[in-house]
């Protein structure tokens, strides 16, 4: 169980990281605005807002990751806490995504699915 939670940990950082690239490096893009689904003047008056969320999905990513490397390194307790935490924030930032607009289900789903399994082979591993 422990080594899928640690695939899907994996998934879900690299879905974290491609968001970051999104949030904090492309925001401006006429591609990102239409992922997000943002209209007009919307992706200018967010850019500031969208940067700093980049590097919380950045942070989420580094820390899923560093959770694999200690869980394969052997120090399955810090490996496996720090990857529980990360992926348990990703979850709840997909849901609180998905609560806050009704259309952005599906980008809710492709940012929380990964997390949600890697959560619940952890739970299940433990």
């Amino acid at each position: 169980m422990l080594i899928a939670a640690a695939i899907f940990a994996v998934v879900a950082a690299a879905v974290a990281f491609y968001f970051f690239m999104l949030e904090s490096l492309r925001w401006a893009e006429p591609e990102t605005a239409a992922i997000f689904q943002l209209r007009g003047a919307n992706a200018s008056a967010t850019a500031q807002l969208a940067y700093n969320l980049g590097f919380y999905n950045l942070f989420l990513a580094v820390g899923a990751g560093l959770g694999v490397v200690l869980l394969v390194a052997g120090n399955a307790v810090a490996g496996l806490t720090l990857m529980t935490f990360t992926t348990a924030c990703m979850l709840l930032a997909a849901v609180v995504l998905v609560l806050s607009d009704r259309r952005l289900g599906r980008l809710s789903l492709v940012q929380g699915g990964p997390a949600a399994l890697s959560l619940a082979f952890s739970l299940l591993g433990t």
